[in-house]
């Protein structure tokens, strides 16, 4: 959250005693959203913009930008925005904040924003689809069938029930799975450093000290934590090869990975390989390390099945994600300290 002096100044800076603004919109908005704030007064220009562009200074002649993630406000775009310009705000529609250079916008009096909770439950219903789709071979009975194979007899999965699911980070998202996984019967354990045993405990979770005793005695992973230097390539051989391939009751349901949270967290050549020697049964992207992943040979692979980054890609959440933004953005020009400030 920005502190009152950093709020207190950044507002003497910018002069936002203005009530209304110019405001680029790069990467799309619902169009509810944009009606509120032009209804508010503003003026909402939807436009995408190549990097190119975005070095040489086009969101110079901005008061505030709005992003999702095909967007990166890299410290030289940030730079280029303010040389000469009025860019004072910027807004992450959605919860990660990676593609930003936060310390570079707080240099330059910029407040960043995101919005946390409005795609939660969508990333959460993601998750639980992909857990399903892996462990009962949804998408490979769907591959087999459109190519004339009636593959009945091959293709036998397992239940969710009766397995752990071991979850890495325990933010509101996980907690969504937590909540959803336990109705499937399965027994959640998880892992985050910055969340207590006993926060867990409350909702039915144990928490593990270590992340490796995460993996030791888990069939299922799920991914949800942030991209960081501590986080890179978590997901690794040395871990995937620890995961157990039967549930508690001895059923041999294999070990399973999912990652809806950031690429790069998974090391996919990590998976691949794990994939291709048996140590790892199935894994389910919806982010990769580099995006568009279209040449990433894991999509290849019959045990692997992805998504291409639609967690937040919901009717519901969208509308949710620009009408939280929406608010966020009248209340800076109105001075005030918006609710999710991040800076």
């Amino acid at each position: 959250m920005c502190s009152n002096v950093f709020w207190g100044t950044l507002i003497e800076v910018l002069g936002r005693e203005r009530p209304v603004g110019r405001i680029a919109v790069t990467d799309g908005m619902a169009d509810a959203a944009v009606a509120i704030l032009e209804d508010a007064g503003h003026e909402v220009v939807l436009a995408h913009y190549t990097p190119e562009e975005l070095r040489a200074g086009s969101l110079a002649e901005f008061d505030a930008v709005v992003v999702r993630s095909a967007t990166k406000m890299s410290s030289e775009v940030i730079q280029a925005s303010c040389s000469g310009g009025r860019l004072g705000f910027i807004g992450r529609a959605g919860v990660g904040v990676d593609n930003i250079d936060i310390n570079s916008a707080t240099d330059n009096r910029i407040v960043v924003c995101n919005t946390p909770g409005a795609s939660s439950r969508s990333v959460v219903e993601l998750t639980i689809g992909h857990l399903i789709a892996t462990t009962r071979l949804i998408t490979r009975a769907d591959r087999s069938l459109r190519s004339g194979d009636w593959a009945k007899k091959s293709l036998r999965g397992s239940e969710l029930g009766g397995k752990r699911l071991g979850l890495i980070g325990f933010g509101r998202i996980a907690r969504g799975v937590a909540e959803l996984a336990s109705a499937f019967g399965m027994e959640v354990r998880t892992f985050d450093p910055f969340v207590s045993a006993k926060q867990a405990e409350d909702l039915g979770c144990q928490m593990h000290d270590d992340v490796d005793d995460l993996f030791r005695n888990c069939t299922h992973i799920s991914v949800h934590c942030n991209l960081s230097d501590e986080t890179h390539h978590l997901v690794n051989a040395d871990r995937l090869a620890i995961m157990p391939t039967s549930a508690p009751d001895g059923t041999p349901c294999g070990n399973h990975v999912v990652n809806c949270a950031r690429g790069g967290i998974v090391d996919e050549i990590a998976v691949l390989e794990a994939l291709e020697d048996g140590t790892l049964a199935s894994a389910a992207l919806d982010v990769f390390e580099v995006e568009p992943a279209g040449d990433n040979p894991l999509l290849q692979h019959e045990r692997f099945h992805g998504s291409p980054h639609i967690g937040a890609a919901t009717l519901e959440a969208q509308t949710r994600v620009g009408t939280e933004m929406a608010g966020l953005l009248i209340s800076f020009f109105k001075g005030e300290n918006p609710e999710s400030a991040i800076n």
